[in-house]
């Protein structure tokens, strides 16, 4: 085929191809968007899951469960935008403690006010320090329209390096334990001990927080 041939058919071809690389540029963005809470950014429940999984066989790591204690009454209070600024303060927080500065954990919002990360835990004996930090950060008050809202947090950890086999879902489970035993006591944190969760369900581990079915209040 000549030269003059050629030409025209590929004058003719580019907006078939112009058309297919806007198509790809808008599947890699909704692919990166389904990846990405859309309130806070974070990482979604399958995403955290995939990335922490990588994560876990690199070595050492807490695995954490974060949930926030008066955001309902935040929401009741002052309205369901100031539950989301609240999401979104959390979420800044848990990036700038966990993932900024080179610590390289990996954050994600589960859904509702619930959070989850794993971090990089070569020493033990580091971890308490860093969930004191985490904690303080997530309990700062917040300024919103002239208000003072104010928020706190439970969390639970778990430590892989003391698991058998550190698979992320007993991480998961013995971290989520961890927090509700937290949530009973009033907040704060609390690091999982055994390498066997006690409960065998969601419902089981979760007894005892307000607001679940069975509990009063």
């Amino acid at each position: 085929m000549s030269a003059a041939t050629l030409l025209p058919a590929a004058v003719a071809a580019a907006p078939f191809a112009a058309g297919w690389g806007v198509h790809g540029l808008c599947l890699r963005r909704q692919l990166r968007a389904a990846r990405r809470d859309p309130l806070t950014g974070l990482r979604t429940r399958a995403a955290f899951e995939r990335a922490a999984t990588r994560a876990l066989r690199r070595g050492p790591h807490a695995v954490l469960v974060i949930d926030l204690d008066g955001f309902k009454a935040v929401n009741d209070t002052h309205g369901h935008a100031a539950g989301d600024h609240a999401l979104t303060a959390a979420a800044g927080a848990l990036t700038e403690t966990l993932e900024d500065d080179g610590r390289g954990g990996i954050v994600a919002r589960l859904g509702g006010d619930e959070f989850a990360a794993v971090v990089p835990a070569p020493h033990a004996y580091a971890v308490p320090w860093l969930l004191r930090g985490l904690h303080d950060h997530l309990c700062a008050p917040l300024a919103y329209k002239g208000h003072t809202l104010h928020l706190g947090a439970s969390i639970g950890a778990c430590l892989t390096a003391e698991l058998d086999v550190p698979v992320l879902p007993v991480a998961l489970r013995l971290a989520d334990e961890a927090m509700y035993a937290a949530k009973r006591d009033g907040g704060g944190w609390r690091i999982a001990s055994g390498s066997a969760p006690a409960c065998r369900t969601v419902n089981g581990r979760r007894a005892g927080r307000r607001g679940t079915r069975g509990v009063a209040g």
